[in-house]
C-alpha cells in the first residue's frame, strides 16, 4: 500500500512549492490546525505503539493486530496460500471462466484494479524507509509478512463475492459493509450493521485522503521535480479531468484502464530494478546475505533483530492492505458464481504487491551501495535511528539515487512510475469510496456521480495544498478499517471454510472444470 505511517510522511512528502499554495498558506495553516487538534487523538491511537517495547523498540499495535489475523487465517485454511497458488494462476488466466456468470469484470481485471490500488508509492519510498531504519534484514520480515497476508486476502476477497448485491442492470456491489451487515444477520450475531455503516465512514475517509489527495500531491511533487515548479492547481486539474474521464465509466471502466496500466507499470519498474540487479551482478550473493544475516542480528541497526522485523512487517502491511478490506470491494464485481474462486485469485495481491515488488525495492537499495557501512566492523553506520545514506536521501530520493547508480536517467523512469502508481491509486480508491457512499445513502445515477464529483475536487486540493494532519487522519482511518474488518472475518471464517471444502469436493468430483475458449 502506498499509505503510510504519519511519520512516513515527513519522509515521502514534497512540498508543491506552488503560487497557489503559497497564497493558500494562511488556509492550509488554519485546517492544519483544526485538523490536529480534533482528530490527534484518534491518529494517535491507531498509530500508537504497544505499552510496552519489543527488544527495547515499539511496536505499532495496529501491524500486530494484521499480522496476528493474517497468521490466524494462514492456520485455520492449512496454508491455502500455497496450496492453492497454480489453481489460482489458471483462473486469472481464464481457465474455469464462464462467460454467462454474474458480475462485472473479470478475474484478471478484479486482481489488476485490486492491485493497483495497492501497487504504488509505498512500494518506492515506503520500502526505502523500512530499509533505511530496519536495514536489509527488514526485507526478510517483509516478504514473510506478504505471504502470511495472502490468507487475509482470500478470507476477506471470498466473503466479498459471497455477500455481495447483484441488480438486475447487471451491476453488483459487494465489500466488507455488505458481508458484515449480511454475514452478521445470517450467523445471528449483532452489531452487523454498526460496523458495516463505521467501515463505511473509514472507507470515505481513506479514499478522499490517502488515496487521492496524498496521490496527487505526491505526483504533482514528481512532475514539477523533472519540469520544474509551477502551480499546483494545474496538476490537480488535469489528474481529475483524467481521473473523472475514467471513474464515470463504472467498474468496467476502471477495469479495463487498470488491466492496461498495471501489468505496464509493474513491468515497467521490475525491468528497472532487474536492469539495476544484473548491472551488479557481483554483488548479488552478498545482498541476499545482507538480508538473512540482518533479519536475524540486525547488522547494526536500531533495534537489532527486533528492529528490522518491526520495519519488515510494517512495510508488508502498509503495502498490501490485507486485512484492511478495500480489496474484497474491487474483488466483488468479478464474474462467477464461485465466491471461492476470487478467494483464490485475490491471494495474488501480496505476492505480487509485497514479495515481488517491494523486496525488487530493497535489493536495488541494498545492492546499489547507497546503504553506509563501516569497512572495520562490516556494520551499517546509524545516525539518530536510520542508517547513514550517500548523500543522505531517504524515502523516494533515497530509491531514485539507487536506480541512477546504473543510469543517470532512471529518475525520470521513476518518475514515470510513481505518476502511474499515484493514477491508478486514484481510480481504484475512488470505486472503494464510491461503494462505501452508495452504501450509506443508497444507490443511483445522482448518489454516484456526486461522490465522483467530490472526488475529483479533492485531487485538485491534493496537489494544490499541503494539508499533513488531513492525510494523517485519513491514513488513521485506512487501518481504522482493518480493525472493523479483521474482527469480522474472525465471526465469518467458517463461512468461507465451508465454501472451500464445497468447491473442492465438486472440483475434485469433475463437476467443476475448465471451460474450452
Amino acid at each position: 500500500m502506498k499509505l503510510g505511517l504519519s511519520t512516513f510522511l515527513t519522509a515521502l512528502t514534497v512540498g508543491a512549492g506552488s503560487a497557489v499554495a503559497q497564497e493558500a498558506k494562511g488556509i492550509d495553516e488554519t485546517v492544519n490546525e483544526i485538523f490536529a487538534n480534533v482528530t490527534g487523538p484518534f491518529v494517535n491511537l491507531i498509530f500508537a505503539p504497544l505499552p510496552f517495547n519489543v527488544a527495547g523498540a515499539a511496536f505499532p499495535w495496529i501491524v500486530l493486530w494484521l499480522v496476528i489475523g493474517a497468521s490466524v487465517f494462514t492456520l485455520y485454511f492449512g496454508f491455502i496460500q500455497f496450496r492453492a497458488f497454480r489453481h489460482s494462476i489458471e483462473l486469472v488466466k481464464g481457465d474455469y471462466a464462464d462467460p454467462n456468470d454474474a458480475g462485472e469484470v473479470s478475474h484478471f481485471q478484479a486482481l489488476a484494479t485490486a492491485l493497483s490500488g495497492t501497487v504504488g508509492l509505498g512500494n518506492i519510498a515506503g520500502v526505502a524507509v523500512a530499509v533505511g531504519i530496519g536495514g536489509p534484514g527488514a526485507t526478510f520480515w517483509m516478504i514473510l509478512a506478504g505471504l502470511l497476508g495472502m490468507a487475509s486476502k482470500f478470507t476477506e476477497c471470498t466473503l466479498g463475492v459471497k455477500y455481495r448485491n447483484e441488480y438486475p442492470d447487471g451491476t453488483v456491489s459487494g465489500g466488507p459493509m455488505y458481508y458484515i451487515s449480511k454475514g452478521f444477520a445470517e450467523r445471528g450475531v449483532p452489531g452487523g450493521k454498526f460496523l458495516a455503516v463505521l467501515f463505511s465512514v473509514f472507507c470515505i475517509l481513506g479514499a478522499l485522503g490517502g488515496g487521492n489527495m496524498f496521490q496527487a500531491n505526491q505526483a504533482h511533487a514528481q512532475i514539477s521535480g523533472i519540469v520544474g515548479e509551477y502551480p499546483g492547481w494545474i496538476t490537480g486539474l488535469l489528474f481529475a479531468a483524467v481521473v473523472f474521464a475514467v471513474i464515470v465509466g463504472g467498474i468496467k471502466s476502471i477495469a479495463r484502464v487498470t488491466e492496461k496500466v498495471v501489468p505496464f507499470m509493474g513491468i515497467l519498474y521490475v525491468l528497472a530494478a532487474i536492469v539495476i540487479i544484473l548491472a551488479n551482478y557481483s554483488q548479488i550473493g552478498w545482498a541476499f546475505g545482507q538480508i538473512f544475516a540482518g533479519a536475524f542480528t540486525g547488522l547494526g541497526v536500531a533495534g537489532g533483530m527486533v528492529g528490522a522485523l518491526i520495519q519488515g512487517f510494517k512495510r508488508a502491511a502498509f503495502s498490501n492492505e490485507a486485512g484492511v478490506g478495500s480489496a474484497a470491494i474491487a474483488h466483488s464485481a468479478v464474474r462467477t458464481k464461485e465466491p471461492i474462486t476470487e478467494g483464490f485469485v485475490s491471494l495474488l495481491e501480496p505476492f505480487i504487491d509485497t514479495v515481488v515488488i517491494c523486496t525488487m525495492t530493497a535489493l536495488v537499495i541494498t545492492i546499489s551501495g547507497q546503504l553506509m557501512v563501516d569497512p572495520a566492523t562490516g556494520l551499517y553506520l546509524t545516525e539518530g535511528g536510520t542508517i547513514q545514506t550517500v548523500g543522505g536521501t531517504s524515502g523516494v530520493a533515497l530509491t531514485s539515487a539507487a536506480f541512477a547508480t546504473a543510469f543517470s536517467w532512471f529518475p525520470y523512469v521513476l518518475a514515470i512510475a510513481v505518476i502511474l502508481f499515484a493514477f491508478s491509486t486514484m481510480i481504484s480508491w475512488s470505486y472503494y469510496g464510491l461503494k462505501a457512499w452508495t452504501y450509506l445513502f443508497g444507490e443511483g445515477k445522482t448518489t454516484e456521480v456526486v461522490f465522483k464529483l467530490i472526488f475529483c475536487v479533492f485531487v485538485v486540493i491534493g496537489a494544490a495544498a499541503n494539508l499533513g494532519p488531513v492525510i494523517d487522519f485519513s491514513d488513521a482511518a485506512i487501518f481504522a478499517m482493518a480493525v472493523v474488518n479483521i474482527s469480522a472475518l474472525y465471526v465469518l471464517m467458517p463461512v468461507v471454510k465451508k465454501e472451500l471444502n464445497s468447491y473442492q469436493s465438486r472440483r475434485k468430483s469433475g463437476e467443476i472444470r475448465k471451460f474450452a475458449h
